[in-house]
């Protein structure tokens, strides 16, 4: 930019003037037509995001649908729907009657397997001892050793079956396996479910922070990448900011970050789905819900931006402005053609 500052004048009211054109005194000369007051303002070069937007929908960072792991009759619901849980707070109770029933005779299993086990081992040692004193065969010996490993491994297994007998029992009551925001329980007290049914009791889905995804063609991206290429901030891809217009057509308050894209193009639409990442502290975003990421494409440098009431048209359709030169003389400019649609008028 010249050494005076760059100036545009616009026929049109701004709410920015910088100054305005007095219109000379009708009683100096009553049948002169005073001259139209201008509003002239100053532009100066700047660097400019050059954004899209891109349509998409709110999902939940982390979602799990609560399932029962064993079957029975649902006795009690031990959250509030809508509410905030943590992993392990109790969700729902199942009649446990019959689980406690089979610890009980687990461990039952476990003292009559212990106590053969016990009884082997002394007949084992037994027959040692008279096998000392040739008194027993090495037939009887061997068998007294085999009985005695036989009955230590039927403990173990008596007490892997006890084990799996308390593992169900602690089934019975259902437990949150994330933190999140629960929504409506699918079921109520007195309802038959079993284990890994394909309707949920419930769903639980973490909303802060929220994915956002987006589409964008893919000859969108092979753009955005060339030209994040050409100014050398490929670096920079994974960190870029990216704001949301909600559906009331209001901004979110929280900047985003575009996490990743899917590596793949959608050969029915030709797109590539892309993830932003949003905190959402007031659980504003709820997942499904329509919102728009404005996404920074690139930054065109060293530009400089004119108020569209200061540009008109000409006969055959194309962008003309009055601007101040040097000499403090209006004159018409355009665009410079060869820099392409987003480029600036000509620089003084």
């Amino acid at each position: 930019m010249s050494a005076p500052a760059r100036r545009m004048a616009i026929s049109l009211f701004l709410p920015i003037a910088a100054g305005l054109m007095p219109a000379p005194s009708l009683a100096q000369d009553p049948g002169q037509q005073p001259p139209t007051p201008v509003t002239v303002v100053t532009l100066r070069a700047q660097d400019v995001p050059l954004t899209t937007t891109l349509p998409g929908r709110v999902t939940a960072s982390a979602e799990a649908e609560v399932r029962p792991q064993v079957n029975g009759i649902v006795t009690e619901r031990l959250f509030d729907e809508g509410s905030h849980v943590k992993v392990g707070d109790p969700l729902f109770r199942i009649d446990a009657t019959t689980y406690q029933a089979a610890v009980a005779q687990a461990e039952a299993a476990v003292a009559q397997a212990r106590a053969q086990a016990e009884n082997a081992r002394r007949e084992a040692e037994r027959v040692g001892a008279l096998r000392d004193r040739r008194v027993a065969s090495e037939s009887s010996t061997d068998s007294a050793i085999a009985a005695r490993d036989a009955a230590e491994a039927a403990v173990k297994v008596a007490e892997a079956q006890l084990q799996t007998a308390n593992i169900e029992l602690e089934r019975t009551t259902i437990r949150a396996e994330l933190d999140g925001e629960i929504g409506l329980a699918q079921t109520s007290q007195g309802a038959l479910v079993t284990a890994s049914q394909a309707t949920p009791l419930a769903v639980i889905r973490k909303l802060d922070p929220v994915h956002v995804d987006v589409t964008q063609s893919a000859a969108e991206v092979i753009r955005f990448r060339r030209t994040m290429a050409a100014q050398n901030e490929g670096a920079k891809h994974a960190e870029q900011k990216v704001t949301l217009r909600l559906a009331d057509g209001t901004e979110f308050d929280q900047e985003g970050t575009l996490t990743a894209a899917e590596p793949y193009v959608n050969e029915t639409t030709g797109v590539v789905t892309l993830r932003l990442a949003f905190a959402n502290p007031d659980r504003i975003l709820l997942p499904g819900m329509y919102v728009q990421a404005v996404v920074q494409q690139a930054t065109a440098r060293d530009v400089v931006l004119a108020p569209q009431e200061g540009v008109s048209r000409d006969r055959r359709g194309q962008p003309i402005a009055l601007v101040v030169n040097a000499q403090d003389v209006v004159e018409q400019r355009q665009p410079d053609r060869a820099a392409g649609p987003r480029q600036p008028m000509g620089r003084q």
